[in-house]
């Protein structure tokens, strides 16, 4: 048995500059470090992120405090535990939380306890990592769902739509999709260039430009996927992450514009977008509350993927909740939403029981860290989102998409969709 010697971790910086948690575990000599990312648009049932507020070095976002208790705490608690066991380890964070959302410990300093351990059991196992989740042979490569247009609290524009994104639907490989992504992405940096608008990014890679039209977005990925000479719906398609929360207001949304109006002309502009711009996934259309808008809109648009993010929060609960609500066809897994590696994977489960799609995804705020892309190909996930082909804590999950596929050879394939 190969056990727990020490856990240790350090403060270091994500994404957007700000404070994060780097945790690293021990078995004698050898050793694996995880980083925990955080998100901008943020569900209100997600799991506690632990921050010292009262920090004014730091702006109150340091995360000493975690830190400490992880040095301490969860260090003795974990010592001379099997490596291997992680269920019993990530139960053990758990208990030793006691609450339901992780407020004591934080979700962050449990997560990257939680996601170092299982880089260490498969550096002992002497497997790759993506080998030791739920997926023992038959792997598969996701589809990227990959931003390309930032909008909403991801970038300083006055988008209301978060993220616009493409999926290379035609694709035999993963080599093949990120090459149709690169080409789309070049015609379209070319394109607004031409315009005189900034060829700057935003949080998640994807361009920033000035404007405030869903359409005229739109319409500029349209031009760039025929200018890369593809075909629109058919070899790339156009998906959505409204981020809902952010543009409620008393029963009704501002997702089109900036006036409120109420959930059934809201569902029926979105049928209008879909149609016109043959859009097949749409994430949080709907604030993560409004079930009633989740289940209209799933009746209305019966073959669009329809991707519950804020309104599962990678609980199990929730999206137990949403297949009775019959709200959508999919979920968005992100590890930090819930906080241990072994809760991750029992949502995984019980939504490709049910039929559901699983995604895996990424943070705004993210690192160099490359867990979830090996997370998606362990469970056969079939999309990943982790944004564009720029800036390298979103590009560092891509290599290691590629150099997973390397490994499998002729075995690689892509999954379904």
């Amino acid at each position: 048995m190969s056990k727990i010697t020490r856990v240790k971790a350090r403060q270091v910086f994500d994404s957007r500059g700000n404070p994060t948690i780097e945790a690293e575990v021990f078995s004698k000599q050898l050793s694996c470090k995880a980083i925990c990312p955080s998100g901008a648009s943020t569900g209100t049932y997600e799991a506690h992120e632990k921050r010292d507020k009262k920090n004014k070095k730091y702006l109150g976002r340091s995360v000493f405090t975690p830190i400490k208790i992880i040095n301490s705490t969860i260090s003795k608690k974990l010592l001379y535990k099997n490596v291997h066991n992680q269920e019993l380890i990530d139960s053990i964070l758990i208990n030793l939380d006691g609450t339901k959302n992780k407020t004591k410990i934080g979700a962050n300093a449990i997560l990257a306890v939680s996601m170092a351990v299982k880089k260490l059991s498969s550096k002992i196992k002497k497997i790759p990592l993506y080998k030791n989740f739920l997926v023992k042979n038959n792997f598969k490569l996701p589809y990227p769902m990959m931003n390309i247009i930032n909008g909403g609290a991801h970038a300083n524009n006055k988008l209301r739509i978060q993220e616009f994104m493409i999926r290379p639907d035609s694709a035999k490989s993963f080599t093949e999709a990120v090459r149709m992504c690169f080409l789309v992405i070049q015609s379209l940096k070319k394109i607004i260039s031409q315009k005189g608008m900034s060829i700057s990014v935003g949080d998640e890679g994807g361009f920033a430009p000035m404007i405030s039209s869903n359409e005229e977005a739109l319409k500029l990925i349209i031009k760039s996927i025929e200018m890369a000479g593809f075909k629109n719906g058919k070899q790339i398609s156009i998906c959505l992450d409204v981020a809902a929360n952010e543009l409620y207001k008393k029963n009704k949304y501002s997702i089109h514009s900036s006036k409120y109006i109420s959930i059934n002309k809201t569902i029926q502009k979105y049928l209008k977008l879909i149609k016109k711009f043959k859009i097949k996934s749409i994430e949080d259309p709907f604030a993560e509350n409004d079930w009633l808008a989740w289940s209209k809109f799933k009746k209305a648009s019966k073959k669009l993927q329809i991707v519950g993010d804020d309104l599962y929060v990678t609980n199990l609960e929730r999206l137990k909740k949403g297949f009775l609500n019959e709200s959508s066809n999919s979920i968005l897994i992100k590890l930090n939403q819930i906080g241990t590696v072994s809760e991750t994977l029992d949502v995984i489960r019980f939504a490709k029981n049910i039929g559901y799609e699983t995604i895996i995804s990424h943070r705004s705020g993210d690192s160099e860290d490359t867990f979830i892309a090996d997370l998606a190909v362990g469970t056969n996930s079939n999309q990943i989102k982790t944004g564009s082909l720029s800036r390298s804590e979103r590009v560092s999950k891509y290599n290691q998409l590629l150099r997973i596929e390397e490994d499998l050879l002729a075995k690689a394939k892509m999954n379904t969709l």
